[in-house]
């Protein structure tokens, strides 16, 4: 089991038409990491809407011919997913679109939230009827009840996301109007850059802005609503403030690509950073030290830099496995398949192996049994995070305790389990000294939770409500 973040949103705002889908199509590939399951685009052509959505990675979903058939547009909203509520398939592709009274909306969303079982059971009692089961429907659903009764759709979104709890960074198109958002513990990041021609470009992550040829120009604030119109950008700060600002850890340790500036802090420093801490509190005696691809790398470099043991390429991932791959049956082969050994650097040493987590431990001891297989003498891992121990309700697909094997054992036991020499974790006192700031959740690691915790975090919760009746 593997730790997945929910998704990336991007967005783009253009005074003149633009051909804006292959623009949102170079966001969606630079926001891969953050989603595989499904990705789409939707297009706006002076109120006409123009979409597509499907399951599978952004190559395989947007080839050429799907993406000649858009227009040029002055708008468009895009998304790449990994279901944290709702379980993979077309139904749950997003941007999620609404057709009302009033116009058109269509809604991108990057988060989880919390109380939306409770929002949901609301919505159904008063008539509502779902087609996904995602929380993001929820969101739409919200909104567009909202803007049937206010003057403009950035009150009614305003109105919205009061009733909302947990994490949400949101793109929102109208038939007019960009609108970005985040929550106000700000869990998600949402940043907005503007091009060389005049274009406004909003993303998740910092990276998403370069590959769209934008210059950053800052991050959304916790609770800000941020509006792109004929109007210009209006910036809307009543709801900040209102939560302490508590931006994931987790972004900075293995979600965001290693390029992004998050909040201000540089996710590839910050993974240095652990590295060095490691070596600091976790020393090892070995030959030496390399990383698991890709987010293991940059901790790996800091834990070589602190310690003075050699840096190595000892793993290589294979970057060509997309949609259409036919995975084996065995675990064990999925891992070969994925990662390879590099022989020459690993035999006869004692290796120190960086890796950003262990949550069933599984995989964890294919790699150092693919190590042992390539000759290493010893095996040291040493992980740049906390054990996980509690359940995320903001957007990381760890809904329950049941597959967290720190839960059930102790570090030794961990240990013996995937087969190490040692095994070491950041320190989760350490966790301030990544990002130099105490604005940030690690609910996952140590259960100070700064909402309220929802009573059913099942991933498939929807469903399996659908299944019963």
């Amino acid at each position: 089991m593997s730790i997945h973040e929910e998704c990336g949103v991007f967005g783009i705002y253009s005074e003149n038409a633009a051909n804006v889908a292959h623009i949102a199509y170079y966001g969606l590939f630079a926001l891969q990491h953050r989603g595989q399951e499904s990705c789409g685009i939707v297009v706006n052509d002076d109120g006409v809407f123009t979409s597509h959505k499907d399951t599978g990675l952004v190559g395989d979903v947007f080839r050429k011919e799907v993406l000649s058939e858009f227009p040029e547009g002055t708008m468009a909203v895009a998304h790449t997913r990994y279901s944290t509520t709702g379980t993979a398939n077309r139904n749950n592709c997003q941007p999620i679109e609404v057709n009302h009274q009033k116009g058109k909306m269509a809604l991108a969303h990057n988060g989880n939230i919390s109380n939306a079982a409770k929002l949901r059971e609301e919505l159904e009692l008063s008539g509502a009827i779902f087609h996904s089961s995602s929380d993001t429907e929820i969101i739409a659903y919200l909104v567009t009840k909202e803007r049937l009764r206010t003057p403009t759709i950035e009150d009614a979104v305003f109105n919205a996301v009061q009733k909302l709890d947990g994490a949400y960074s949101l793109i929102i198109m109208s038939a007019q109007k960009l609108i970005c958002l985040r929550d106000p513990n700000g869990f998600r990041p949402l940043c907005y850059g503007k091009t060389q021609d005049g274009m406004y470009i909003v993303a998740s992550e910092s990276c998403a802005l370069n590959a769209a040829g934008a210059e950053f120009i800052r991050d959304i604030e916790p609770g800000e609503i941020m509006t792109f119109g004929k109007s210009g950008i209006i910036s809307r700060r009543d709801l900040c403030g209102r939560r302490p600002v508590k931006h994931c850890i987790f972004e900075y340790i293995y979600f965001a690509r290693p390029d992004s500036v998050l909040d201000g802090v540089s996710v590839q420093k910050a993974r240095i950073k652990a590295g060095k801490i490691l070596a600091e509190s976790c020393p090892a005696d070995a030959d030496t030290v390399i990383g698991v691809p890709d987010s293991g790398l940059d901790a790996a470099l800091g834990f070589s830099m602190a310690s003075g043991i050699p840096y190595g390429i000892g793993l290589i991932k294979n970057k060509y496995i997309g949609r259409t791959f036919i995975s084996p049956d065995n675990r064990t082969d999925r891992v070969r398949i994925k990662l390879a050994a590099v022989e020459e650097a690993i035999r006869g040493k004692r290796v120190v192996l960086i890796d950003d987590s262990i949550v069933r431990g599984t995989t964890s001891g294919q790699i150092v049994s693919l190590l042992r297989h390539a000759g290493a003498k010893e095996i040291h891992m040493r992980i740049s995070s906390p054990p996980f121990l509690h359940p995320c309700y903001y957007g990381t697909d760890i809904d329950s305790t049941d597959n967290l094997i720190a839960c059930r054992h102790s570090i030794d036991e961990i240990r013996q389990i995937i087969g190490a020499d040692s095994l070491g974790y950041l320190p989760a006192e350490s966790l301030r000294g990544l990002v130099d700031s105490d604005r940030y959740c690690s609910a996952c690691f140590d259960g100070n939770y700064p909402t309220e915790i929802p009573v059913d975090t099942r991933k498939d919760r929807f469903e399996r409500r659908l299944s019963e009746c």
